[in-house]
């Protein structure tokens, strides 16, 4: 399986192999990230130029393109240098004028002579108030005219590339297109009314109408399905390669889950039980656990963590939960030692700042077994922290560590399950984009009890009535936030706006009762400064966003975001998140400067209707696209040529579960169309799948 099938040979030459491209405009189109005929394939026209002929261009919207019969009158070539060659034509009903500019007059005089027939073709527009048409696209003798397209694809191009050379290139590979055997399943491909790869191919280089070039136009959806099909793949059968690695078999007997249970005031809601029992039956099964858990803020991802560490404690094992930052680390200890003391389970913190004595007494007794449950940063990767038997490893905040780290610790327990927890709903096809090599539990409940944040929009206009709104809060004894926006992706700038309102948020509400905490604070500094927040000695904390992942202040019931325009959807309602966790009614104000952009009054508004983080995700994507989404720098998203995440999401599901029932029935890939999916791995350059084939 190792070598690529000959019937693809052709499309994977070099581009000098096809008419009328040189070394040197082979280099060029590297610009356009085409290096092979393969390339040009998937180099599809993004418009289309209507060249449908008309017998004058009076009462033409300009500019415009035109294709129209003229008789020519006269040249008048250019009057100095830099000046244009001219020739004045007229068609059935008006004059108007060819202007050339750097060419030989004698060539245009053999191109276009004087009173004879011309059919020209180019984009027409008015220049103190004479139409013209500037170096048209087509000039033909009226008897060759059916030699003209009556649409024309436009391609995107780069220096040395002209739409002419494209053109041309494309049609010489598609005259090396071969006929594939049909890797889609056909019920499927009867359902969408897709055509076969090759007609497909064939299609989207000659659209017809306008229609053809859109995403959902057939041959389109069909190509952009291919692409995913083969992505879905590469990624099931890294995922089917991970699940061979032997894991340990966890069985709980649920005494522990019990006792926790039976010491909630409120019950698990019905995605909590659900997420829960999921954990449990990959943890009892003999492969290793891959399961990313999302869950909307406030939707109680901390239980079902725990339910997942009793569960390798129960087993005799021991778990660990890993968050990325010391402040983080510290919540999650705080939030589940009440928990763990109802199940009667130890529980320790391990960060960088333990002191040496202290540590070495917690490595002790975590290498003996007596610490059931570690909660750290990344330092519990480091050299020297041994488990007696780890079984679970629980990574909070996926983004923040990489495929690498989650691996490393997992090495830390031979076999141990691995679950990832993100608080940042991504939608389906992201994640399927992103996760697909892992199963996923989603929590889209919220627990009783949580009231919902009432979200206004209020214009920096309005300043000292907000300010007076948090005084009288405070005299109440509420507690806010005051969220700072990113001026500028510098820190400093950053920095300074947020101590400017710092100091006059103190001066306005007095000494003592405004906290400040940022990126750029000595962690012992910030540490204290959210401290102090917490335990309620300062009334309002001024913040960047360095709060807006995990913290948890029940009495804090207002939230202001400065310049909420300038945040990201998601980022928003992760910063909303932060209140509405006590029994105070709670409130986000959203300040923005007027006037609002359409793009971000749609986004605002859509914050202030909705707390569905889920669809504030889908709608997010939708409006600044996957890649802005999660970073593009660090988002590991495939980069698509065809297919378009954004507007085909719902082909990625399709793709995900096509893929996992060809490979339930076909593992290897043997059967006719196993053998047709392998080819379409290769067309695909998914070179990674075909590794994973061949290794087995």
């Amino acid at each position: 399986m190792s070598a690529r099938p000959e019937i693809l040979f052709p499309l994977f030459a070099e581009l000098e192999t096809l008419d009328g491209i040189g070394p040197k405009t082979s280099r060029n189109f590297a610009a356009l990230n085409v290096q092979t005929p393969r390339d040009l394939l998937f180099h599809l026209p993004h418009a289309l130029v209507d060249r449908t002929r008309r017998a004058t261009i009076r009462g033409m919207d300009y500019p415009g393109i035109a294709t129209v019969e003229v008789t020519v009158m006269t040249h008048q070539p250019p009057s100095g240098r830099g000046r244009p060659h001219r020739v004045h034509v007229r068609d059935d009903a008006q004059d108007f004028q060819l202007v050339f500019f750097h060419a030989r007059g004698e060539y245009l005089q053999k191109l276009l002579p004087a009173g004879q027939r011309r059919l020209v073709s180019g984009k027409l527009e008015l220049f103190d108030g004479v139409a013209q048409m500037v170096h048209p696209d087509h000039v033909l003798h009226p008897d060759d005219a059916q030699n003209l397209p009556a649409a024309e694809p436009v391609y995107a191009l780069c220096a040395g590339v002209t739409q002419k050379l494209l053109i041309k290139g494309t049609q010489a590979a598609l005259a090396r297109a071969p006929h594939l055997a049909e890797w889609i399943d056909p019920a499927l491909l009867a359902r969408e009314g897709w055509p076969d790869w090759h007609s497909a191919i064939v299609a989207v280089h000659s659209p017809a109408t306008l229609a053809d070039v859109l995403p959902s136009a057939p041959a389109r959806a069909r190509l952009a399905y291919d692409e995913f099909f083969a992505h879905q793949m590469t990624l099931a059968l890294a995922r089917a390669r991970q699940r061979r690695k032997a894991g340990r078999v966890s069985v709980g007997d649920g005494r522990l889950q019990n006792r926790v249970l039976a010491g909630l005031d409120y019950a698990p809601t019905g995605a909590q039980r659900r997420a829960i029992a999921e954990i449990a039956a990959d943890m009892a099964a003999p492969l290793r656990m891959n399961r990313l858990l999302q869950g909307d803020v406030g939707a109680g991802k901390t239980l079902v963590a725990l339910m997942a560490l009793l569960v390798a404690v129960e087993a005799g094992g021991q778990g660990v939960m890993m968050a990325p930052t010391e402040i983080l680390a510290r919540q999650h200890l705080e939030s589940l030692q009440p928990l763990a003391h109802m199940a009667g389970v130890t529980l320790a913190l391990l960060t960088g700042r333990d002191k040496a004595s202290e540590r070495a007494q917690k490595l002790a007794a975590l290498a003996e077994g007596r610490i059931q449950i570690l909660v750290g940063t990344h330092a519990v990767f480091q050299k020297g922290v041994e488990f007696s038997d780890l079984r679970l490893a629980v990574v909070d905040e996926q983004h923040r560590f990489g495929v690498a780290q989650r691996a490393a610790l997992a090495a830390k327990g031979a076999g141990a399950d691995v679950l990832v927890m993100t608080a940042t709903p991504i939608p389906r096809s992201l994640a399927l984009a992103q996760y697909g090599d892992m199963d996923v539990s989603v929590l889209d409940e919220k627990p009783p009890g949580r009231k919902p944040v009432q979200t206004a929009l209020v214009s920096t206009a309005r300043m000292d009535e907000v300010v007076a709104h948090l005084r009288q809060a405070m005299a109440e004894g509420r507690q806010a936030y005051w969220v700072c926006p990113l001026v500028e992706e510098s820190e400093l700038v950053h920095l300074t706006a947020a101590q400017s309102r710092f100091e006059h948020l103190r001066a306005a509400l007095g000494e003592g009762v405004v906290g400040l905490v940022h990126g750029q604070l000595p962690p012992a500094e910030k540490d204290a400064a959210m401290a102090g927040f917490v335990a309620g000695r300062t009334k309002l904390l001024v913040a960047t966003t360095v709060i807006e992942v995990g913290v948890n202040v029940p009495n804090a019931s207002i939230m202001v975001i400065e310049r909420a325009e300038s945040f990201g959807l998601a980022q928003l309602h992760q910063l909303r998140g932060r209140v509405g966790r006590g029994s105070a009614a709670s409130t986000c104000l959203l300040m923005y400067e007027a006037p609002l952009g359409d793009t971000a009054a749609r986004r605002l508004k859509l914050l202030r209707d909705t707390e569905d983080g889920f669809r504030i995700a889908e709608e997010d994507m939708a409006i600044r696209g996957a890649g802005d989404l999660i970073g593009t720098a660090q988002s590991g998203l495939p980069r698509f040529r065809v297919a378009d995440m954004e507007r085909q999401a719902a082909l990625m599901a399709v793709a995900q579960t096509d893929v996992r029932k060809l490979l339930a029935d076909d593992p290897e890939l043997r059967s006719p169309r196993g053998q047709a999916a392998r080819t379409a791995l290769w067309l695909m350059e998914q070179d990674k799948a075909i590794k994973y084939l061949s290794v087995g």
